[in-house]
């Protein structure tokens, strides 16, 4: 069973396909917490939770309530159908929380597989920990994937964030693929760096693009002068938050 949490056309604010028309679909439920993240979520009886910037979509405990379960791929199908889209398809980007905690999901192998035959492009925001069977699902190679390995500012262990095997294949086997790191501006050191290289070097043909940790424009102000700096030192493409600094903290848009 998958869980839906959103979804909304608009257009993609981070990474190599910034500014391009995209239906986003946000799906329930991930594999981390990253409570080492600044970004809060404040609830209506004051509770203040800690973590990444969709929360909204990891902590089933108090959000699950909003998610809407899915049974079949056509409930999918028709939430694209309702949008009036251009007479092209457009890019559908799956995010979360973290959607390939359902990649061997019947349900969403074939609605992969119905978007595929539409011809619209499919691709996946994912933090690369979780393996995709590229041989018994051979839709995933059609599928390009917007890397976000975590770092240690995420608060997650090593070993459960960073999963050698599953980098590689991820960048190897897909049609597309590139890392797209979230660093906040006190953590940006020489340690860091060095980080950074022993993830890159795993695949190490593949861009690297950097986005400040934000959830909201304050936020992004105050975390992007350095990682620009740090982009520069690195030779990494920094990588705008387009859709908040357009739309501030605002959900779904």
């Amino acid at each position: 069973m998958l869980y839906l949490v959103e979804s909304f056309y608009s257009i993609q604010g981070e990474g190599r396909y910034i500014g391009v028309p995209s239906l986003f679909l946000r799906f329930g439920g991930c594999n981390m917490t990253c409570e080492g993240f600044s970004c809060t979520e404040k609830l209506k009886d004051g509770t203040t939770l800690l973590g990444c910037d969709t929360i909204y979509a990891v902590n089933k405990e108090h959000f699950s309530k909003n998610w809407t379960k899915i049974d079949d791929a056509k409930e999918l199908l028709s939430i694209i159908d309702s949008y009036k889209l251009p007479n092209k398809p457009v890019d559908i980007v799956l995010t979360g929380g973290e959607p390939l905690i359902y990649a061997n999901d019947k349900t969403f192998v074939t609605f992969l597989e119905e978007l595929h035959a539409r011809g619209h492009r499919i691709c996946f925001e994912t933090n690369g920990s979780i393996a995709v069977d590229f041989i018994k699902y051979p839709i995933y190679k059609k599928c390009i994937f917007a890397l976000s390995v975590k770092l240690s500012n995420s608060a997650e262990t090593y070993k459960k964030r960073v999963n050698v095997n599953t980098i590689n294949s991820l960048a190897s086997y897909s049609c597309e693929a590139f890392f797209k790191f979230s660093i906040d501006v006190n953590s940006i050191d020489e340690d860091l760096e060095k980080e950074m290289q022993e993830i890159v070097s795993l695949s190490p043909n593949t861009q690297v693009y950097c986005m400040p940790v934000a959830s909201n424009k304050l936020d992004l102000e105050k975390n992007t002068p350095a990682l620009i700096e740090f982009c520069l030192k690195n030779n990494y493409t920094f990588s705008d938050r387009l859709h908040i600094r357009v739309w501030d903290d605002k959900k779904g848009i």
